[in-house]
């Protein structure tokens, strides 16, 4: 099987996009015109631990995922996701260019999970009560204790997993 990425534009078709690894031209155009929530040239993001990707299509940057291995615990950590302006809900003003992106960042924490042999375990904080409440009734997360973080974190795990994987995975020819 293979992990087959898509989003829909505007009018709910489904587009197909590349994953490929965030270069630091993707990291630069999060601080130019129109500036993204977060610069991804920060110094938190930058830890070479944590591995960076870029959601594209046809060259365009749809979207940034930020994921860290935790081997010793068996589960990958989805460190921070975000959507191009023009398609992020807190920034966006009008209809967003492309929707199901951040489930499409979650499936593919998922699939490095699976590929790294976690079982497709992933760990997630929510920036807000409502990502929060979308986590777990949409996505079928289990809130964790917080363990020092201040934000609400969650367990996306077994049939969940499955669920949000299974849609990108197609036969291979």
């Amino acid at each position: 099987m293979a992990f087959v990425p898509y989003i829909y534009d505007n009018n709910g078709k489904q587009v197909l996009v590349n994953i490929e690894n965030m270069t630091e031209a993707d990291a630069e155009e999060t601080i130019q015109h129109p500036r993204w929530q977060t610069s991804w040239k920060s110094e938190f993001i930058s830890d070479p631990s944590i591995k960076k990707y870029a959601v594209k299509n046809n060259g365009q940057l749809i979207a940034l995922g930020a994921y860290e291995a935790v081997e010793d615990k068996l589960y990958v950590h989805i460190v921070y996701m975000e959507a191009h302006p023009g398609s992020n809900p807190t920034m966006r003003q009008g209809d967003p260019e492309y929707t199901g992106i951040g489930r499409l960042l979650v499936a593919f924490g998922i699939s490095l999970s699976v590929n790294m042999g976690f079982n497709g375990d992933v760990i997630l904080e929510a920036k807000t009560s409502e990502l929060a409440r979308h986590y777990a009734n949409d996505f079928g997360a289990l809130e964790l204790p917080r363990a020092g973080s201040v934000a609400p974190r969650f367990l996306i795990c077994d049939e969940a997993a499955q669920r949000l994987l299974s849609p990108y995975l197609k036969e291979e020819d």
